[in-house]
């Protein structure tokens, strides 16, 4: 058999299993999480941008995280939608490799993003005197650079390596979009180094992300305790539960779904898919959310922009 006949030129993609016939029916929510996504997202990112009262380090990291938020969700949607929708389960070999590129380039955006603001909350609440001078737009524009060149950079390879490999099995996904141990696991070669490459970058990135994040939390902690009034506790601890929802939206069905895949030989695949779905789909849906309920500045703005609408929609229906 030839190398190119071995390689073939697509994949298929799988939906959830077992519950093929209402496909068309589960397409419904997902269309409605994808408008939600980009509704809240891109609503977040034009408040920070009108508001001069938010042109603040905390609120510059927000839109960061709304950005990534936008980019997970257009990853994923090329190839979700249409399965849902019209059962297409075939994606060329080329459209699936950067499909998983953009895939995990932003969810490893998003990490560091969520680990950026975790020191951006510890700045704030252990050296607030200082916060200006330590988190300059510079400095912010470093960090926002340093997280693009760090995600982009480490999944170059990952296409390359996939893409020089030879498949010869089944070709059929494990999931609605494609994903480097899934495509992975469809060589008929040898994938210790592909396997080694991806486990050095998940190590580097989400790993080592959450513990500086649980540290970054650890010290939040000892100085809330230091503080002598209860109120001011309180309120410093406020000011971090909207991020601690976010690292609890992305980092759970995360670690969920690697519990699964180490000593979870018996579970469904659909749990395996379920949780797929609240880790990429979820946080970008939930974020905005979680962020205009929590954080005054932008509820207040957003009410601002809903009431000047109403108000002008009702002048004009006067007139």
């Amino acid at each position: 058999m030839s190398h190119s006949n071995r390689t073939g030129t697509s994949f298929f993609l799988t939906g959830l299993p077992g519950l093929e016939a209402v496909h068309l029916w589960i397409s419904i929510p997902l269309c409605a999480m994808y408008v939600a996504s980009l509704a809240g997202n891109s609503l977040i990112l034009w408040v920070v941008r009108a508001e001069p009262s938010l042109h603040q380090p905390m609120y510059y990291f927000l839109s960061m995280l709304a950005a990534t938020d936008l980019g997970l969700s257009a990853s994923t949607l090329p190839s979700m939608l249409p399965l849902y929708m019209l059962g297409l389960r075939e994606v060329a070999v080329d459209v699936c490799l950067a499909q998983l590129f953009f895939i995990h380039t932003f969810s490893i955006m998003e990490s560091s993003v969520l680990l950026t603001m975790a020191f951006d909350r510890v700045v704030a609440i252990s050296n607030p005197l200082r916060y200006g001078t330590v988190l300059t737009s510079s400095r912010i524009a470093g960090l926002g650079l340093a997280i693009v060149l760090r995600s982009v950079g480490l999944h170059i390879p990952a296409p390359i390596m996939l893409k020089r490999l030879p498949y010869c099995r089944h070709r059929l996904l494990s999931h609605s979009y494609c994903l480097h141990p899934d495509v992975m696991k469809l060589a008929c070669a040898d994938t210790r180094v592909n396997s080694a490459y991806g486990l050095f970058v998940v190590l580097s990135t989400l790993g080592l992300d959450s513990v500086l994040i649980v540290l970054s939390y650890v010290l939040i902690l000892q100085t809330v305790l230091s503080i002598a009034s209860k109120a001011g506790s309180l309120k410093a601890l406020n000011t971090c539960v909207s991020h601690i929802c976010s690292v609890l939206l992305f980092y759970t069905p995360m670690i969920g779904l690697s519990m699964i895949h180490r000593f979870g030989q018996r579970a469904s695949p659909c749990s395996q898919v379920v949780l797929s779905y609240l880790h990429f789909l979820t946080p970008p849906v939930l974020n905005p959310v979680v962020y205009s309920i929590k954080t005054k500045q932008i509820r207040l703005r957003m009410a601002r922009v809903f009431w000047s609408s109403g108000s002008a929609t009702r002048d004009t229906q006067g007139h």
